[in-house]
């Protein structure tokens, strides 16, 4: 009976524990990681995905298992920079980085924010972005406090700079690792098409924001002068650590960086410089600090999505996107660019990125692209994630994260105040985005 019902109604009810999925996910009514797992749970209890893959005697394909949708690569991934990241940040060696840059503004209220901001764009490229604003939340907090000012624009501008910096590569926010795996992507593909107009985005809109904040940007020449003064001495706390990190951290990028020549996976040099680091630290401890709730969640994420695909869910939606673009691949980009854009900003984008991904695989061999390197629709999906995540307090991790901790410091986001810059930030990044992938991609 049941048997029977999966397999004449299997798409409508894989859609279905998604749809209900991404509620409880958006509400936050229940904890992500256990929404996800819960969903993984029934689309296996129901037999939505097989257990061990098998050839399809009728076609001659072979018919994927659950573990083959589970993309381990990224997990991988995950787990190696955030190790490799934990153990960095216990020197002191970002909180110096970020001091060390605030005393070449000579204490200027605007130059701090643009070099703060900028800081963070550079560090979430290379770093995720929770962990990025983590660490330039203290040094913040010192700063306005030394101008005797409001720290929320600041924290309001290195917030959406993370975002911004973050989509620039592979490794700099989890939705650009769904899609690089799913797409083949590199390192280097992403360092070479999104940085030019990353680049573009963050000075175009940190121009903005300086901007609006300017009459909250001001200071008398005695606290410029402490601010460009910070004693960065001691800063660092453990230099054989923090020399060990960063020695490991360089190395990882640059087997990132050179992929395409090695052929080996980024996930394998991310584990190795994990695995190094951890020969001299108490692992347990480093351990407890994973984000494994972020783990767990990707993996009923994969499961979940995987049930829907199976079903022939994702082959369903991608007709339904050929239809609505009449086979367009200009129509195609732009509408993924932009929906991907407010979508991001509305419901959490690693859910959405890990549905889109396999739905643009699809895609992408029924409006080809003609030309030289990988399909727009790559780049538009990627750059509509990530830039997305700037639309509303609840956009990305980081805005929450930066929220609630700005909160019990006594200085509260609200949801509105931060929607008038995040709704303009987003707005600015998506419009030179259509620019940039139409005269490189589409014209």
């Amino acid at each position: 009976m049941l048997s029977e019902l999966v397999s004449s109604h299997g798409v409508f009810i894989s859609g279905a524990i998604l749809l209900v999925a991404y509620i409880f996910i958006a509400t936050e009514k229940i904890q992500k990681s256990v929404v996800a797992l819960i969903g993984a749970s029934l689309t296996l209890l129901l037999g939505l995905l097989p257990f061990k893959g098998y050839i399809n005697q009728d076609t001659h394909t072979y018919v994927k298992a659950v573990f083959d949708y589970i993309e381990f690569d990224v997990i991988f991934l995950l787990i190696g920079m955030m190790i490799i990241v934990h153990i960095a940040s216990k020197s002191g060696v970002f909180k110096w980085m970020a001091i060390q840059l605030l005393r070449l503004t000579k204490g200027n209220p605007k130059w701090v924010l643009f070099t703060l901001a900028a800081f963070t764009a550079v560090a979430s490229a290379f770093l995720d972005n929770v962990t990025t604003v983590v660490l330039m939340m203290p040094v913040t907090f010192v700063i306005a406090k030394e101008f005797e000012t409001d720290p929320v624009p600041f924290l309001i501008t290195e917030v959406i700079s993370s975002n911004i910096g973050g989509t620039a590569t592979l490794i700099g926010d989890p939705p650009n690792i769904i899609i690089g795996t799913r797409a083949g992507l590199s390192f280097l593909d992403f360092l070479l098409e999104l940085t030019d107009i990353v680049t573009l985005i963050f000075l175009v809109v940190v121009g903005v924001l300086i901007f609006m904040f300017r009459k909250g940007l001001s200071a008398t020449p005695e606290k410029m002068k402490h601010v460009a003064n910070l004693d960065n001495t001691h800063t660092i706390t453990d230099k054989n650590l923090m020399l060990r990190s960063m020695i490991t951290l360089v190395l990882v990028i640059i087997g990132f960086i050179t992929h395409d020549i090695t052929h080996i996976a980024t996930y394998v040099f991310a584990i190795a410089g994990a695995s190094f680091l951890l020969i001299f630290e108490k692992p347990k401890e480093i351990y407890r600090d994973v984000e494994w709730l972020t783990i767990f969640f990707f993996v009923g994420l994969f499961i979940i999505i995987g049930g829907f695909e199976a079903q022939g869910g994702i082959t369903f939606l991608a007709n339904k996107l050929i239809e609505l673009t009449q086979g367009s691949l200009t129509a195609a980009t732009m509408l993924i660019l932009w929906g991907s854009g407010i979508l991001s900003g509305i419901i959490d984008n690693i859910p959405y990125t890990a549905t889109m991904a396999p739905l643009i695989d699809q895609v992408q061999h029924m409006i080809p692209y003609t030309g030289s390197g990988h399909n727009p629709m790559w780049w538009a999906l990627s750059l509509g994630a990530c830039l997305g995540g700037n639309f509303t307090l609840i956009g990305a991790a980081a805005n929450v994260l930066v929220s609630e901790t700005a909160t019990t410091k006594g200085y509260p986001i609200s949801f509105m105040r931060f929607l008038k810059y995040g709704a303009l930030s987003t707005f600015i990044s998506l419009a030179l985005s259509s620019i940039y992938l139409y005269f490189k991609y589409l014209i």
